[in-house]
């Protein structure tokens, strides 16, 4: 291939992988946080929206990515990624309800399915067009000939892919409208925030947010919810207010965590809301203040007594500032207050592991295998799981979990040594089928790896 047609398609394979995986396109590496308190938001946030839509929430898997830009986005097999930065940047729950009802219709419409067929017919299209030039560069003796053809066809290929993606916005956009107004939540939110974000349009793309790079705006786009929103008869319907102030809370709790240099801004003395408390805190534990971090928890904490997360916040300062056996207590309401958080009983189980009193050894691992069967993709909890069971003697089971914990990192090479382990040590039964289990996938892995 000549180098103009190379270089040419090179371009466009570069421009099509940026499109369509908006999360690889970043030159920083991601990363994924875990949270009870904002996971169980978006789980309530996003219950009507699935059940508007007809899916299984369980078919979907929502990932929460520590970015301070604006974006989400759906990859494939049903992932739903939220950037820390959308909820920090937003408003109101309502806009937070309006970008994941979009997400929605893009795995209701089945969108994602059909963008690799699309990328590979505009990559065909534009390197038909490059071999086309080079053809009558050789015929003609005219070199610009390749690139001028080339570049045509490249243009034409990646004006017809963004009409295929414009059409699945407006499609996803019609789609979140329904699933909103089959919620009774109103569209306001979701205009709301393609209003501001327009004004990020004229920027360079390197300064715009990501969301405008994987859900491009058109003024179309922005007058349909207009005139949605004017026929809704949920306009003015506000949204559930315990949604609302679990949104304010869970904010405030990342604006603390991820962006401590805005908190004086954001959250000043003079504000004395839960929300603004809650940033505060965190911010003096991240600050090595932990004593005021406990009083201001403390204080939440008498107003809301009911919270786990309240409670589990405490055990995790406590705990994180070497007060061990005091974050037991804290852990243990947090617990029993959300018995289904997995990741709540695997920060109990910690606690109970390293207080250094043998005696809870027994509850710590009873914690940890709880967590592990409400949330088996934790490999946190496997390690830890693992840890305990030797602490117990158990080597059978510790490095089975292990096992499972490299089975989540994709370790084949420890997957494999540590269930051939297990296998070993474990007496027939369930455990030793699983060890099994994860030893012929890791073999079969590993043997795929090699060709």
């Amino acid at each position: 291939m000549p180098t103009a047609v190379r270089r040419a398609a090179a371009v466009l394979l570069a421009a099509l992988i940026a499109f369509a995986a908006p999360a690889a396109g970043q030159t920083r590496s991601i990363t994924l946080i875990r949270d009870a308190e904002t996971e169980a938001l978006l789980r309530a946030v996003n219950a009507p929206l699935f059940a508007a839509a007809g899916l299984d929430r369980g078919l979907v898997r929502t990932f929460i990515i520590a970015d301070r830009s604006i974006n989400a986005f759906v990859t494939t097999g049903n992932r739903l990624a939220v950037h820390t930065g959308l909820i920090t940047s937003i408003e109101s729950v309502n806009e937070l309800a309006g970008v994941l009802a979009h997400e929605v219709g893009h795995i209701s419409g089945g969108h994602l399915a059909r963008l690799p067929e699309e990328l590979r017919y505009a990559m065909i299209r534009s390197v038909a067009a490059m071999l086309v030039g080079a053809a009558a560069a050789a015929a003609t003796g005219q070199g610009g000939a390749a690139a001028a053809i080339g570049m045509g066809g490249q243009s034409i290929a990646m004006r017809e892919l963004f009409a295929f993606t414009r059409t699945q916005e407006n499609a996803a956009d019609q789609a979140a409208v329904t699933f909103l107004a089959r919620a009774g939540w109103s569209p306001a939110g979701l205009l709301r925030l393609m209003e501001r974000l327009q004004a990020q349009e004229a920027l360079l793309t390197e300064k715009q947010d990501p969301y405008l790079r994987t859900h491009p705006l058109t003024r179309d786009r922005i007058e349909f919810l207009r005139e949605r929103l004017a026929e809704s008869r949920h306009a003015q319907t506000p949204m559930p207010p315990e949604l609302e102030e679990a949104f304010r809370m869970v904010r405030a709790k990342l604006v603390g965590f991820l962006e401590p240099a805005s908190v004086p801004r954001l959250y000043p003395p003079s504000d004395q809301s839960a929300p603004a408390r809650y940033a505060r805190a965190i911010l003096a534990f991240r600050q090595g203040r932990t004593d005021e971090a406990v009083a201001g928890l403390d204080g939440l904490i008498a107003e809301r007594p009911a919270s786990p997360w309240l409670h589990e916040l405490k055990g995790q300062v406590l705990f994180e500032s070497g007060r061990v056996r005091e974050s037991i207590e804290p852990y243990r309401r947090a617990a029993r207050l959300a018995p289904g958080e997995g990741l709540i009983r695997a920060a109990f189980g910690r606690a109970l592991l390293e207080s250094g009193d043998a005696a809870l050894l027994p509850s710590a691992i009873e914690e940890l295998e709880t967590a592990t069967r409400l949330d088996p993709r934790s490999g946190f909890t496997w390690r830890t799981l693992g840890i305990a069971y030797a602490r117990a003697g158990d080597q059978g089971r510790s490095a089975l979990a292990f096992a499972e914990e490299a089975a989540l990192s994709g370790d084949l090479r420890t997957q494999r040594e540590m269930a051939a382990r297990a296998e070993r040590a474990l007496p027939p039964g369930p455990a030793r089928l699983r060890a099994q289990d994860l030893l012929r996938a890791a073999e079969v892995m590993r043997e795929e790896r090699r060709r």
